[in-house]
């Protein structure tokens, strides 16, 4: 049986193996073929030589990400020992520094690879299609991209829209006003923003409308400059409000749109003008995409799972 001794020479073993070795646990359900034993700052490895071999490759990968972001979770390890090439899931140190203070001192900041690809992005390109499903963190990555924005003066305003698309006929049937209708679809904008500047403050700036929260439907006719703008829930627009969203870029504005494709509420035969746009732009210069997956779900670690065990089904359909 053949070998491999790996020293941790300027990593802490502690941090980097987990608590009570759970990131060692996870490495011997990538590689049930191989036994593996950490101790100390050492670990040792037996088994097959080419095994070990795709074994030194990927902990040598798994370690220059942690020296690079000083962190190491279930996410990261999963998505070093999937990804074809490194190209899948390294990005710069840069992109996975701090965003913002957020409210309390929350350190607000990309959390995974895919988000770090968003930060990236975003320096590159002034209109950025993030596409995943639910708890990837592309709209909480948006919004703090937008709000760094603010903060250093890069643009004057921040526009959050979503296409009311679930509100529908029912709209009516609620009560208050129309925002107070409209401001349960806009939650989670509301939840993202209250993580990131106090209260007080941003009651202000809606007032203000340095902050603009509205449905899609508001943006037509206008032209949006001096703004970072999100279309939140994009997958559930026709072909119609996309190319309007899309049309409204003023001078020095930034777009992010937002969607998961497998999340759409339009009635049946209605195009996605997600889908289309996203094809329709693909080569278009200076529009980035990216495209985040369940390795990039920031939420309760059952939801991974969920979105795993529903991809099953669907491909199966």
């Amino acid at each position: 049986m053949n070998e491999l001794i790996i020293e941790l020479s300027e990593i802490n073993p502690r941090e980097f193996f987990g608590q009570q070795n759970e990131h060692i646990e996870l490495l011997k359900k990538y590689f049930p073929k191989l036994k593996l034993v950490a101790r100390g700052s050492k670990i040792m490895v037996y088994g097959d030589e080419d095994m070990l071999e795709e074994f030194d490759k990927r902990f040598t990968m798994l370690m220059d990400h942690f020296v690079k972001f000083n962190k190491l979770d279930e996410n990261d390890i999963e998505r070093v020992l999937t990804s074809t090439s490194q190209d899948d899931y390294s990005t710069s140190a840069e992109s996975g520094q701090i965003l913002l203070h957020g409210v309390g001192g929350k350190l607000i900041k990309a959390q995974t690879a895919n988000q770090r690809k968003l930060v990236e992005l975003s320096k590159k390109n002034d209109m950025i299609f993030a596409i995943g499903p639910a708890g990837t963190g592309k709209t909480y990555t948006g919004v703090a991209l937008a709000v760094k924005a603010l903060k250093e003066k890069q643009v004057k305003k921040i526009i959050l829209t979503r296409p009311a698309v679930e509100a529908g006929e029912n709209l009516g049937f609620l009560p208050g006003d129309l925002k107070e209708k409209l401001d349960p679809y806009m939650q989670p904008l509301y939840d993202a923003l209250r993580d990131m500047i106090p209260h007080e403050k941003l009651e202000v700036f809606i007032e203000k409308g340095v902050i603009q929260i509205a449905p899609l439907a508001f943006m037509r006719g206008r032209t949006l400059d001096n703004a970072f703008v999100i279309l939140d829930e994009a997958q559930n627009t026709t072909h119609a409000q996309m190319k309007m969203f899309l049309t409204r870029m003023g001078k020095n504005a930034k777009f992010i749109i937002t969607g998961d494709p497998g999340q759409i509420d339009l009635p049946r035969r209605v195009i996605s003008g997600l889908k289309e746009a996203l094809l329709v732009l693909k080569d278009v210069n200076g529009i980035g995409m990216v495209y985040l997956d369940d390795k990039d779900v920031i939420r309760h670690r059952l939801v991974k799972r969920i979105i795993s065990a529903y991809k099953k089904i669907e491909h199966t359909e």
